[in-house]
């Protein structure tokens, strides 16, 4: 959501002792608090994850009660789903705020301090609410990564089942696409972004919500198909200022370059991808590098192509400021030659990888540049999509999701597999890099 939110006041609650919240959450940076909702102007009521890891629960900024978790909540590959399910009426004060994620209550708190009974809360209250922000002031702790399935029932304390089931094949929390059986959701229930970027109520209840400060941008990106990303702290390798914005799929750099790997590392199957140049300056390498790679901030660490010095790990990547086809098989760098096309601000980059032959193959808006042939080795353990640029530098990837940062794609290409929306047309034989494509 970067900085944007969504707000809403809300009206006389049917009972403010007695409330559920449900999201469904994707993190593209763990090293910042990002806030699920909050409500109150001062000694404000958050649901959030913490800079540390934690999920909290704060009460009036923790002068009336605070849940932390012991359990730290840094996976950028994953969705999440989160519950806070309150009744302040029990007589058990640990009865009176129930925390589940993923289907599972959380029991062990590094904080644990309740409610009093028959605390009225400020979540649920007639006053502002903010979804993806922090409601105290010009909001703030914005949520970092992307939500779907929003919801809150106002007057009763559920179970998350109500909004997710275990999959009976996988073992797997997933998400219930309708909630059964019907709710009550009383004054100030509310279901949003349920379907794409919708911030109007669909629970029946008329509850609406406000885009603010910018714009809410609509992903393919989904509990039911969770999409490669990038991530902030995630195989970041030798960047001081580097920006995780629109859902971890645009990558900015600042006072220095630097390599970053992607969220999903595939070891069998053929995917797509394309990236959009948003602005360039100098060396800019589009790739893939091998599972094992490391972060570590020196010249042995990950660094995509890799400096003639370096010892990187099992890289193949298209300099498009030098025309340079570059792989590394973990010793020797080989650059293959500067017969190949430039890229620059606004071309379209389509990376195109097949783990099953052991190739890689790169496009530039929509024209073939090269077909690279690896061996196996290559591919062990799995291989995560990857770049490395220099300072002042903007990407903007599309594993699928059908926008380039908050633009949709100008004219979807086909895709026989059905599964993501990209630009151009995607080769035969190949899918989007998501958890529907794994499964192909």
């Amino acid at each position: 959501m970067a900085t944007t939110y969504l707000s809403r006041t809300a009206g006389t609650p049917t009972n403010n002792k007695k409330w559920t919240f449900s999201a469904w959450c994707k993190r593209s940076a763990i090293d910042v608090a990002s806030t699920l909702i909050s409500a109150g102007s001062s000694a404000v009521d958050a649901i959030s994850m913490a800079s540390n890891g934690k999920f909290n629960y704060v009460i009036a900024a923790g002068n009336s009660g605070q849940l932390t978790t012991s359990r730290l909540f840094q996976d950028v590959s994953a969705w999440y789903h989160i519950v806070v399910a309150v009744d302040t009426t029990q007589a058990t004060a640990a009865n009176r705020v129930k925390i589940y994620i993923n289907g599972v209550q959380e029991t062990v708190f590094s904080t644990e301090t309740y409610p009093s009974q028959n605390f009225d809360t400020k979540i649920n209250s007639a006053i502002l609410h903010t979804v993806g922000g922090y409601s105290s002031g010009s909001s703030g702790d914005f949520w970092s990564g992307s939500m779907s399935y929003v919801a809150q029932i106002d007057g009763t304390q559920e179970l998350p089942g109500i909004f997710g089931e275990t999959d009976s094949t996988t073992g797997e929390w997933k998400i219930k696409t309708t909630i059964t059986p019907s709710v009550a959701w009383g004054n100030n229930g509310f279901l949003i972004l349920k379907n794409g970027n919708s911030v109007t109520d669909q629970s029946g209840e008329g509850n609406n919500f406000a885009v603010t400060a910018g714009t809410l941008t609509n992903t393919e990106d989904c509990p039911s198909n969770n999409f490669a990303t990038f991530a902030k702290n995630y195989l970041a390798r030798n960047t001081s200022n580097p920006t995780f914005s629109n859902g971890g799929t645009t990558i900015g750099s600042g006072g220095d370059s630097g390599s970053f790997a992607g969220a999903i590392a595939p070891t069998t199957g053929k995917y797509y991808w394309e990236v959009k140049i948003v602005n360039a300056n100098n060396s800019r390498r589009i790739g893939i590098v091998r599972s094992d790679a490391t972060n570590t901030n020196s010249s042995t660490g990950f660094q995509i192509g890799g400096a003639s010095g370096s010892t990187t790990i099992w890289t193949a990547s298209y300099d498009g400021g030098n025309g340079y086809i570059i792989h590394r098989d973990g010793v020797t760098r080989t650059q293959l030659g500067t017969t190949y096309a430039t890229y620059t601000t606004n071309d379209i980059i389509g990376v195109a990888v097949d783990c099953d032959n052991y190739t890689i193959t790169w496009y530039k808006n929509n024209t073939l540049i090269y077909a690279l042939s690896l061996n196996a080795t290559y591919f062990e353990g799995g291989v995560f999509p990857a770049n490395r640029h220099d300072t002042n530098q903007t990407l903007s990837y599309n594993f699928g999701n059908g926008v380039f940062g908050t633009t949709a794609v100008a004219s979807a290409g086909t895709n026989a597999s059905g599964n993501g929306i990209f630009e151009y047309d995607v080769p035969t034989g190949y899918t989007a890099l998501s958890t529907k494509g794994l499964n192909l």
